[in-house]
């Protein structure tokens, strides 16, 4: 049995990792590991990746400061999440703000502490990509357009530090990157849907808000059309060996997804519809693998 104060500060444990998202930044670790080893650095030995200190460093500056933007996003929409998600809101109110706030600083100060162990050069990056957050939690979501478009850039902005450490400029990646920007483009104006009723409340002027449901269901169906250009391109003009199937996998997806956002009318649906497409993501950086089965072994 648990004394009462080991008690406490387990659940004071598990409300910090709902405000930071920890398994987010799980799968973002996975993924840039993944992505280095079977796309950006395919041509190196394994050993070589797998035990790069400077990309250690890359992925744990990364996490640091996706953690620390989870929590400066959550103090900034801590009323709108009592509306759109009363249940998680209990839980990550059990931490204060102000201890809230003081992780916030010491994750992003070990961000740029083991940036500078790669070069001066990611520690700007690093710093420019809090500074963006920040922006973002604080004034850029509430904008439509803007915000969405902001959102996923800032989601795919780690992979693009990873890009540059490796230098690797093949086709195939900026497509790969393409797919993904949109995904997550998507995924952000479903979550607009989802959380419309706290997002009018408090005056958030995202894109449902202003143009209504149906502008944001034809955005989404033009995000759809959009992606079909990178499955294509990936399926017939670059070889992706069995990740292939991922991307018709993928097809029959959006298009089922496609079908059901029409259909749509409450919060529960898009919530649906929002999982699906984080699915497809979580699904894609694990396929990433079917690239080369064999890659692994042949690299050691």
């Amino acid at each position: 049995m648990l004394s009462r104060r080991q008690k406490h500060i387990l659940i004071k444990f598990f409300s910090m990792f709902s405000v930071i998202r920890g398994y987010n930044i799980l799968v973002v670790v996975i993924a840039q590991y993944l992505t280095s080893i079977y796309i950006l650095a395919h041509d190196m030995p394994l050993k070589h990746v797998v035990f790069d200190l400077n990309l250690l460093m890359l992925v744990m500056a990364s996490s640091a400061t996706i953690a620390g933007g989870y929590i400066i996003n959550n103090f900034y929409d801590s009323e709108k999440d009592l509306i759109n998600k009363p249940i998680k809101s209990h839980l990550d109110r059990l931490v204060s703000q102000n201890t809230k706030l003081s992780f916030y600083f010491i994750l992003n100060f070990m961000a740029a502490i083991m940036a500078s162990y790669v070069s001066f050069r990611a520690v700007v990056f690093f710093s420019i990509y809090i500074f963006c957050i920040w922006l973002y939690s604080h004034k850029l979501k509430k904008l439509p357009f803007i915000g969405n478009l902001t959102s996923a850039v800032l989601t795919i902005a780690p992979f693009f530090a990873i890009f540059m450490y490796y230098k690797n400029f093949e086709s195939v990646i900026f497509v790969h990157a393409f797919f993904l920007f949109l995904m997550i483009s998507m995924r952000e104006l479903t979550k607009d849907l989802e959380n419309i009723k706290g997002d009018l409340a408090l005056g958030y002027n995202t894109v449902p808000v202003v143009y209504g449901e149906r502008i944001s269901k034809l955005m989404l169906t033009v995000l759809i059309g959009l992606a079909l250009i990178p499955c294509y391109l990936l399926l017939y003009r670059f070889d992706v060996g069995l990740m292939n199937i991922f991307f018709y996998f993928s097809l029959v997806l959006l298009f089922l997804f496609l079908i059901l956002l029409w259909k749509s009318r409450t919060k529960t649906h898009y919530l649906l519809l929002h999982n699906m497409l984080k699915f497809i993501i979580v699904l894609g950086v694990f396929s990433i693998v079917l690239i080369n089965v064999d890659v692994v072994l042949n690299r050691i």
